[in-house]
């Protein structure tokens, strides 16, 4: 529940916003008098249940347990509604437009009028220029109420980050930094400017032409498209939907149907997967290497997109990834031998799950502190995240939920005496998100009814002073990545063949 209280008169105690209701979530933010509420609460008497979709609310702050808030904002048929952060002068949303993160603000205040709905486009909303649609958007220290300026940092996988300042009263922006990267050819980045890029269509006119010309002509992002291609594209899953798969690769390394490929994913909790600039890349991908990044159904996208690969459709998000794995294959990005997969905790459950299923389709695999006994965690409540996970999976002491679990939880389901790839499974003694014997259970299993012959090549590794992220501090992370990139050379090799 969300609940108010009123600074100047804290002993009139808390105002509750709204009774709760499974699903409905709230978001609050108050300005000048006014509540400005991000909910995907029914909009009509006539919808029983929540559709996922986020819509904007406004209202006095004296009728705040109001029943039905009648100012309501809605987003474009191609947008959804994802946060909200709020300013003096202006309202910045965090939106999904088609498929695609971005920002927009609008000034406040909000006029309604005699109308009490509005789309998001009747407010005039500026719409921050961006380098590409592949970026990712993270917003910086914006403590300050006062200030128009909104500071964010861009990245992408080709891009290393970025700080910019958008103007919001003016509607300019501008480069504060970029990270510098060494060791890579000066003829092969790129200075951008960007009305040139892909997500011109996202730009609105601007008032002041001149003024703004001149603005994007000075401001450039620097990016590394001319030695990397970084595409995304859309993959048919089973039922046929469309998910999205980002593939990156060197321009100069990369050999069609030859090279080796790791394939990424996570699809739980509504969480995107990062796919923001990471140097360690650098090294996997000069020796010819395809990185993939399957946006899977349980993760982060549109509204619906979580719903439809969480609790009793989990399976999508599993059919999801081996059906971007196949894409990879058969479009000739990566050998057929010679793809590997790679999941972080959760995402440790997709793979695990992906290779029982179809353990021909991948190499090797790597599973860092992996969900990977679902079913006893689930019905454990002593543990810490079990009673959280009912929403995300299911409660098996429900039976139908139970058989879903059941039919995918990766150590119910090695299949015996088949041929299994390479794994190097990871684990922490001080994990409190996931047991350290999940992955002990796990592979001591998969070594006693796996062919006996792969089942060597199943590597557990147990880090006894680090938790669920392992240990902190720059080497640390080094010496990690290094050893998991060392195991994938040695199971897959590199473009020539090399081990």
């Amino acid at each position: 529940m969300v609940y108010v209280i009123d600074a100047t008169n804290p002993l009139d105690g808390l105002q509750r916003v709204h009774e709760r209701v499974s699903g409905v979530q709230y978001f609050l933010e108050h300005h000048y008098g006014v509540f400005y509420i991000l909910t995907n609460a029914p909009l009509s008497e006539s919808e029983d249940r929540p559709d996922g979709n986020y819509y904007l609310a406004q209202c006095q702050v004296e009728d705040i347990q109001s029943s039905d808030w009648q100012n309501i904002i809605l987003p474009s048929e191609d947008m959804s509604f994802q946060d909200m952060d709020i300013f003096n002068g202006h309202l910045v949303l965090f939106v999904n437009k088609k498929s695609f993160p971005a920002l927009c603000s609008v000034n406040l205040p909000i006029k309604f009028n005699s109308v009490n709905q509005l789309e998001i486009e009747n407010l005039d909303p500026w719409f921050f220029p961006l380098p590409s649609s592949q970026c990712n958007i993270v917003p910086g220290s914006n403590h300050d109420f006062m200030n128009p300026v909104y500071r964010v940092v861009l990245s992408s996988p080709v891009m290393p980050g970025v700080v910019v300042d958008y103007n919001m009263s003016e509607r300019i922006f501008s480069i504060v930094q970029q990270e510098k990267v060494r060791d890579i050819p000066g003829d092969c980045g790129s200075c951008s400017l960007a009305y040139e890029l892909d997500t011109s269509e996202h730009l609105d006119p601007l008032n002041d032409k001149d003024k703004n010309n001149l603005n994007i002509e000075l401001q450039r992002w620097k990016d590394f498209s001319g030695a990397y291609c970084c595409k995304t594209k859309e993959v048919i899953s089973h039922d046929g939907v469309r998910v999205p798969l980002t593939i990156l690769y060197s321009r100069k390394a990369w050999q069609r149907g030859q090279s080796p490929g790791l394939l990424e994913g996570y699809g739980a909790y509504g969480e995107v997967l990062d796919k923001s600039w990471c140097s360690d890349r650098l090294s996997l991908l000069d020796r010819g290497w395809v990185l993939a990044f399957a946006d899977v159904r349980g993760g982060g996208g549109h509204s619906l997109w979580h719903k439809y690969g969480s609790g009793l459709n989990k399976c999508n998000s599993i059919y999801d990834f081996t059906s971007c794995g196949n894409y990879l294959v058969s479009e000739g990005y990566v050998h057929r031998d010679r793809l590997g997969a790679i999941g972080f905790s959760a995402g440790g459950l997709l793979v695990g799950a992906a290779i029982n299923m179809n353990p021909n389709l991948f190499r090797a695999a790597i599973l860092k502190v992996p969900f990977l006994d679902a079913c006893n965690t689930l019905l454990d409540p002593s543990l810490p995240l079990t009673l959280l996970d009912y929403e995300e999976f299911g409660n098996p002491q429900i039976q139908s939920q139970f058989e879903s679990i059941l039919s995918y939880s990766p150590y119910d389901n090695i299949p015996r005496d088949a041929c299994l790839p390479s794994m190097l499974v990871t684990a922490s003694f001080h994990d409190s998100r996931v047991g350290v014997w999940e992955a002990a259970k796990w592979v001591a299993r998969t070594r006693d009814i796996a062919c006996s012959h792969c089942s060597r090549s199943v590597i557990l590794k147990t880090n006894m002073t680090g938790g669920h992220f392992g240990e902190g501090g720059c080497y640390s992370q080094c010496e990690e990545t290094a050893y998991d990139y060392a195991f994938l050379m040695k199971t897959i090799g590199n473009v020539n063949g090399n081990k």
